[in-house]
């Protein structure tokens, strides 16, 4: 028997939309019926990224409004949120922002006790990661929220990891970034239920995202995921972005408050 695709109307907000988990969901929630809002940081040299990214989502009949940032600055939050409401009361829709994807990797790789001691992270750049990867997420769902572009229905989704909970060579900064993203999710969650807006956290199994690709040993990490997988293969961006089109569904708004494992069984595999 055929199932028929899930469909979404409104609009969807994806932070770091230009590659990655991002980019794929920002596509596939628009072949869903979203339009979408991207916000990216991108030089001129991945900008042609972009553009494929936006094009596919016109393509598929969407609107796509991108704004080349930096989504952790507060001033530049607040002009998306400015230009957000402006393109929503426009169309008198607002309210109708129905998913907010947080999928911004941009932080320090270093160990935090190194020989010589200044090749160890710093506080500008622990602060730095933990606010670009985790506290950004608070203020963005301030921002949605408080300009009432999202209102009852409304999903949001936090991009974390195993790292969370896991050691890793140089991740320590990420690991703690991602620890504090999921103690965020868990306690929006909790104040955003009474508005009928739920909160989870996404887990994806080892995926090459160009983040990924970063993290020194990255090609021993993807080897040891393939190992485990039970499928014998690591995740892809696309397969993270067709579980958000159905966490996105309507039906799943008793889901909330959880980090939700995306990544084909590798993680319960030793």
């Amino acid at each position: 028997m055929a199932v028929e695709p899930v469909r979404l109307e409104g609009w969807a907000l994806v932070l770091g939309a230009s590659s990655g988990f991002g980019g794929a969901t920002a596509v596939a929630l628009a072949r869903a019926g979203l339009h979408v809002f991207g916000v990216h940081l991108d030089r001129k040299a991945t900008l042609p990224n972009v553009e494929r990214i936006a094009g596919e989502i016109r393509g598929a009949g969407r609107e796509a409004h991108f704004f080349n940032v930096n989504a952790a600055d507060g001033e530049k939050r607040a002009e998306v949120g400015a230009a957000m409401q402006r393109v929503l009361e426009s169309r008198g829709e607002l309210g109708t922002l129905c998913v907010l994807l947080h999928s911004l990797a941009f932080g320090t790789l270093k160990l935090y006790v190194a020989d010589p001691m200044k090749e160890a992270v710093t506080p500008a750049q622990m602060d730095m990661t933990l606010d670009v990867m985790a506290h950004s997420l608070v203020y963005w769902t301030q921002e949605i929220v408080g300009r009432a572009l999202m209102g009852e229905g409304g999903r949001i989704f936090a991009m974390t990891s195993s790292g969370g909970t896991r050691v890793l060579p140089h991740y320590g900064p990420v690991s703690a970034a991602k620890a504090a993203l999921e103690s965020h999710v868990r306690q929006l969650a909790a104040e955003l239920a009474p508005r009928g807006i739920t909160v989870n956290a996404i887990r994806a199994g080892v995926t090459a995202t160009p983040a990924a690709q970063k993290i020194p040993g990255y090609e021993q990490i993807a080897a040891e995921a393939r190992r485990r997988n039970p499928h014998g293969r690591m995740t892809t961006p696309e397969d993270v972005a067709r579980a958000m089109v159905v966490l996105s569904h309507p039906d799943t708004y008793w889901i909330t408050g959880n980090v939700l494992g995306v990544d084909g069984g590798e993680d319960i595999v030793g």
